[in-house]
């Protein structure tokens, strides 16, 4: 009895057919749950409110904020405005808002299109590249920066 047998024929394990169509598949499903999970990413982010403010400087000590509105104006709770001052070595912020109340600069719930309020810092404080946000709140509860600029 011999141990050792040759192969005479050709004998492949899957033919070449079959292994192309498997490797077909395999490439089709793995591109479908990718795209899957890229594409359930999207919805979990939030629309974006639409709202404005502007910022004027009156003198070196007096800042202007003004809300211009937009359409979810409604849904808007108050503004928060941070200055900082750009001339100093060690700049001191100023906080004001409109909306809320407590230490801060209050011009009422819910501000108003066309509404301002006056920041108002040191003499002299408000003298060049002063560094301004304004950050606005929502019903909801959310935060979004509307403005970030220098003056």
């Amino acid at each position: 009895m011999k141990a050792n047998r040759k192969f005479t024929r050709d004998e492949d394990a899957v033919s070449p057919v079959i292994g192309v169509i498997l490797m077909v598949a395999i490439t089709v499903i793995l591109a479908a749950v990718i795209a899957t999970f890229v594409f359930s990413m999207g919805s979990s982010l939030s629309k974006p409110y639409v709202v404005a403010a502007t910022v004027s400087q009156i003198s070196s000590e007096k800042i202007d904020v003004t809300f211009a509105g937009g359409p979810d104006a409604d849904a808007l709770s108050y503004l928060n405005v941070t200055v900082t001052p750009g001339d100093s070595t060690n700049p001191t912020k100023v906080y004001g808002s409109m909306g809320t109340s407590g230490n801060t600069t209050a011009v009422g719930a819910n501000p108003r299109v066309g509404e301002t309020v006056t920041i108002k810092g040191d003499d002299g404080q408000f003298a060049e590249r002063d560094h301004v946000v304004i950050v606005a709140e929502f019903l909801d509860g959310s935060r979004q920066v509307i403005l970030d600029t220098y003056l």
